[in-house]
């Protein structure tokens, strides 16, 4: 098992967000570096989606990564949808 020692700088910093801080925060850079999912990093930080949600929006202004390929493939299947409807 890996033993991680803390900056205690890290502590002084992190007490004031809550006892799980570290936890989120470690779970929600690995889950901003693509190392794990959505769904891993919520488990990781001992947290619901919904919770692990929150709390990405309230301290990054953001929830979900979209990759910019999948961005893309959505819009070309919206895209043939619109060209294969009746008019």
């Amino acid at each position: 098992m890996l033993n991680l020692p803390l900056n205690p700088t890290f502590q002084e910093v992190l007490e004031p967000l809550g006892s799980n801080a570290a936890n989120f925060f470690l779970a929600a850079s690995l889950y901003h570096a693509k190392v794990v999912s959505f769904a891993k990093a919520a488990e990781l930080a001992g947290l619901s989606w919904q919770e692990f949600l929150r709390r990405l929006q309230e301290h990054f202004q953001i929830g979900y990564l979209l990759a910019d390929q999948v961005v893309l493939e959505d819009l070309e299947t919206v895209a043939n949808l619109v060209r294969k409807s009746p008019p």
